[in-house]
């Protein structure tokens, strides 16, 4: 039986699976005091964000589009100033990451439906595509380390996954 993850998130900022990005690290923490382990954990979900990322880096996606490609996949359309919202970024940025997402022909427009102004941002069949691919590969990788552990690192694991679930939903 192999391990399965949800790399989906409420959270459209957040690509990969926070709950298991943290836990990781919380079995090997030295508990020196309570800012010094934090400092560390924070560091440690730094590392294997940026290990988990380096699986899918043949993609060569910004976090900005990935999280671009992963909300137009779960939410639909979306027009520039909509997505520029949902990320927290301003309008002119995100019509430069919607240009560059165009260029390789991961996103196109689509004339909104009642407003002739306004163009809408959909996901193209070439950009499920590259995201699919982009969180197989991450989704492999994590699998492959989860799978060196041994059984207690496991539910060590998956245990804190629960804990901080709780705490990204305070």
């Amino acid at each position: 039986m192999g391990l399965r993850f949800d790399f989906s998130s409420s959270h459209g900022k957040f690509a990969l699976p926070v709950r298991l990005l943290c836990c990781t690290l919380l079995s090997v923490m030295t508990h020196n005091n309570p800012e010094t382990d934090v400092v560390e954990f924070i560091q440690s979900m730094g590392l294997l964000l940026r290990r988990v990322r380096a699986a899918a880096a043949s993609h060569e996606l910004s976090l900005t589009e990935s999280a671009v490609l992963g909300r137009l996949a779960r939410e639909g359309l979306f027009t520039i100033a909509d997505l520029a919202r949902a990320e927290g970024v301003k309008p002119q940025s995100m019509g430069t990451t919607v240009g560059a997402l165009e260029e390789m022909g991961l996103v196109g427009r689509k004339p909104h439906p009642t407003d002739g102004r306004q163009v809408n941002i959909e996901l193209t069949a070439k950009g499920a595509e590259v995201r699919k691919n982009a969180k197989d590969a991450k989704r492999a990788w994590l699998e492959q380390a989860v799978a060196r552990l041994d059984e207690r690192d496991r539910q060590t694991l998956f245990s804190a996954g629960e804990i901080i679930k709780r705490l990204g939903g305070s």
